[in-house]
């Protein structure tokens, strides 16, 4: 007798899982057999989804909320459902799409028609991403064009710096008493003393060595 499993994934750790894990509840899935991943499907390295791969066997079904949730891209996806099909042999149902299925039609006509509505969902919603990740690269470019600065801002300067530097250049004090006496870091205070007058890396460097 085959076994229901259930894998649900968020692309990363703030986003709620609950709309994929009500979709599967009334296929009433034993909980030890629902795979729940909070981690990004970019670099594919997904323990769950691992184990899930490990436990499924032979016309065991799995199910998904949609068809992304098998890879990070088009190629991912289809050979994660080859995989999963050919090699492991069990069954894939996709919850918003009925078409992909393979529990249905498993004559050559229904397994053609699987594979070719696979193949363009699997497309489109790669071509998805990608149209996302270009728009954000024009939004950014737009708004670096319009003078909006990314990342952390510069810290400035405090009219204590010369004082503390000149006790550290005379070696009254170490550069690490210099940093924590201006609520700095020591690369913070490294960069200070350049943009002051150009003092050479390789004297600070010798100091970090004596913190």
């Amino acid at each position: 007798m085959y076994r229901s499993f259930g894998y649900v994934r968020v692309s990363s750790k703030d986003q709620n899982v609950e709309r994929q894990l009500v979709a599967m509840k009334p296929l009433k899935i034993p909980e030890k057999n629902l795979y729940v991943e909070k981690i990004s499907g970019k670099d594919f390295d997904r323990p769950q989804y691992q184990q899930l791969l490990k436990n499924l066997e032979e016309e065991d079904v799995l199910y998904v909320k949609s068809i992304d949730r098998l890879g990070r891209n088009y190629e991912d996806i289809i050979e994660q459902w080859r995989f999963i099909t050919k090699e492991i042999g069990a069954d894939i149902v996709v919850l918003d799409m009925p078409l992909l299925d393979t529990r249905k039609g498993k004559d050559l006509v229904g397994t053609l028609i699987a594979d070719i509505v696979l193949q363009l969902l699997s497309f489109v919603a790669q071509s998805e991403r990608e149209s996302i990740r270009q728009r954000q690269a024009e939004g950014i470019a737009v708004a670096k064009a319009r003078g909006v600065r990314f990342g952390r801002r510069s810290l400035k300067i405090p009219k204590s710096f010369e004082k503390v530097y000149w006790q550290w250049k005379m070696n009254e004090i170490s550069a690490r008493e210099a940093s924590r006496r201006l609520n700095v870091d020591f690369k913070t205070f490294k960069k200070w003393c350049i943009q002051r007058d150009g003092c050479k890396n390789k004297e600070i460097n010798a100091e970090k060595g004596r913190l």
